[in-house]
């Protein structure tokens, strides 16, 4: 009977990751249709120009991602030696999806006439609100548990910081890009409506993607580790815990590999059809 306890509840832990996932192969339908509408649009010349001005923004600046990527590397070498072999695709993972973070946190405004008075979309027009929160959630949980685990000395002092900086660092990013994009005035013309529905959307979901995968990915690690030291002790009867956490683990970990496959699809710029460009 326990096993089977054990069983159910790890399954059952495993259904938020599923569903996560699922959120997230909806969301290619607003990518769907939000491309589709600039396709089939004639952006202004402002509009257009605002297309080729992001698209470059984004490629530099995920640029100085990789390049981050690779320093992170480099002092992981310095600082760890022989122990950074294991370290060096989480630093560059670390370093590229910050330049994502940053191109949309720091990408500029649009040159076209603003609507007046301003009108501006509602957030749930740009991303769903469940995945918004889901972004939320999983990195407060995910700062939660490595205020948990360093307290209890689980932790070394540098893995600690980094588990607790680089989530937060995120989180703030993101808040930052999404802050802009909700609070920036729709434009005068309605041809460059759907450019501006287009950029608001890929800027959402890839904040909102990019800095779910540096929690996920983190807390799921933390939570197989609690789980498997759990598991080493010698308890009566069917302990629980330790099959919640380790499931919890695999969720988080399968979760965060998911939603970065779903964010590669979201990477490449929002694009006019040359003959929407010609008129």
């Amino acid at each position: 009977m326990g096993r089977l306890i054990a069983v159910v509840l790890f399954i059952a832990v495993l259904v938020p990751g599923v569903l996560l996932a699922r959120a997230w192969a909806l969301a290619a339908g607003r990518r769907a249709v939000a491309s589709a509408g600039v396709e089939f649009a004639t952006p202004t010349p402002e509009g257009a120009a605002t297309l080729q001005r992001q698209a470059q923004h984004g490629r530099r600046v995920r640029r100085l991602g990789l390049l981050l990527g690779i320093i992170g590397i480099v002092v992981s070498v310095v600082l760890f030696a022989e122990a950074s072999v294991f370290l060096w695709l989480p630093a560059l993972g670390i370093g590229l999806l910050t330049g994502v973070l940053l191109a949309e946190a720091t990408r500029s405004r649009p040159r076209w006439r603003l609507s007046s008075p301003a009108r501006r979309p509602r957030r749930s027009e740009q991303i769903s609100l469940w995945l918004l929160w889901t972004m939320r959630a999983v990195v407060a949980a995910e700062v939660v548990v490595v205020a948990l685990m360093w307290h209890r000395d689980a932790l070394p002092d540098s893995v600690g910081w980094v588990a607790l900086v680089v989530p937060l660092l995120a989180w703030a990013l993101a808040e930052l890009a999404l802050l802009r994009a909700l609070a920036r005035p729709l434009p005068a013309e309605g041809a460059d409506v759907p450019v501006d529905e287009a950029l608001r959307t890929w800027t959402a979901h890839l904040v909102t993607a990019a800095t779910s995968v540096l929690a996920l990915l983190p807390l799921g690690t933390l939570l197989l580790v609690a789980g498997i030291d759990l598991g080493d002790r010698v308890t009566e009867g069917v302990d629980l815990v330790p099959v919640a956490l380790v499931a919890g683990g695999f969720a988080g970990v399968a979760a965060g590999l998911g939603v970065a496959g779903f964010l590669l699809t979201w990477l490449r710029p929002v694009q006019a059809a040359d003959r929407a460009l010609a008129g």
